[in-house]
């Protein structure tokens, strides 16, 4: 009897590989964890807000401070000198005198305001208008804005300070640098201070994790003996409270997000006000893209951090008897 093969045949169904299992297994934990923390919503929602108010204030200090950067950015003509030249220098000799400045190396550009020009930006801006044209003569004399290069020191401006005050052409050579300097300086300490605080803020909050997570440890005690009992390891044990202190940490730092955003649209109505009050089109600087996953992956990150620790250092002390 000959024998007949059927191609459709059904073939047996394969196992899922691990890849597969691996997923469904961390996805069934994170679900189950996730359902813990709906199941006790008063107790959740008390440790996320503590996670997103710890988050939230270094985020804003660190805006404030950008927004300060910012705002600085646009005083660079507060580094140049300002040379007053002599009112007897005529127009054509003060061109000559800026070609020559701007061929030093410590000089970046050098620009000329005649003195017709700052005589007319003044009665623009002073509002005296047309009583400054009863002026027997032009009382302004020629300017150079000189701007030093940035690859000046110190020390090399005061020099080069000291060779244009020491021109024959010059009356007077104006520079205020001091006081940005110290703006910028304050501004790099209060950073600082801010970066030690964060990390002092992010230690707070794996403590706060590590003490919840042992809690919740302690309460389940029972459960994790029989696991064991079964034998089940220690990272099985460890997979769903790992997943709960992810989940602090995601919902912490969405909510910190929330609370810097709702901060900044309070603000926003005052830093117009006193914008207009300058005539200035000053806007504040909100959180990026980039600021934003930044801060949720540090929450994601410090609830892992806090959650590995303390089941590490419990787990191994709970064995069946």
């Amino acid at each position: 009897m000959a024998v007949t093969r059927h191609s459709d045949a059904v073939a047996p169904l394969r196992s899922s590989g691990p890849v597969s299992i691996w997923l469904g297994r961390h996805g069934r934990t994170a679900s189950a964890s996730f359902g813990r923390l709906v199941h006790q919503p008063f107790a959740s929602l008390m440790i996320i807000l503590v996670i997103a108010v710890t988050l939230a204030i270094p985020a804003a200090l660190n805006l404030v401070i950008k927004n300060f950067t910012a705002i600085s950015s646009g005083w660079d003509d507060a580094l140049d000198f300002s040379v007053f030249l002599d009112t007897g220098i005529s127009e054509s000799e003060a061109e000559a005198l800026a070609r020559l400045i701007a061929q030093r190396a410590d000089v970046d550009d050098v620009r000329l305001i005649t003195a017709e020009a700052a005589l007319a930006e003044f009665k623009e801006q002073s509002g005296f208008g047309s009583a400054l044209d009863h002026l027997p003569d032009n009382p302004l004399p020629h300017t150079l804005v000189v701007r030093p290069s940035a690859a000046n020191t110190p020390q090399s401006m005061t020099l080069l300070r000291e060779e244009l005050d020491s021109l024959p052409e010059t009356e007077l050579v104006q520079v205020d640098t001091e006081w940005v300097q110290r703006f910028h300086a304050i501004l790099e300490i209060v950073q600082q201070a801010i970066m030690i605080g964060a990390g002092l803020l992010g230690a707070a909050i794996i403590v706060i994790i590590g003490n919840t997570i042992r809690l919740e440890i302690q309460n389940r005690r029972d459960e994790i003996e029989v696991t064991k009992l079964i034998g089940a390891s220690n990272a099985f044990v460890r997979r769903p409270f790992l997943w709960s202190g992810f989940w602090f940490g995601l919902f912490g730092s969405v909510l910190a997000l929330g609370l810097v955003q709702y901060g900044l649209y309070l603000l926003r109505p005052t830093v117009a006000r006193l914008a207009g009050l300058y005539q200035s089109g000053v806007t504040m600087l909100t959180l990026d893209l980039r600021d934003s996953l930044a801060i949720i992956g540090v929450g994601v990150v410090l609830g892992l951090a806090g959650s590995w620790l303390a089941a590490a250092r419990h787990m191994r002390s709970i064995e069946p008897k």
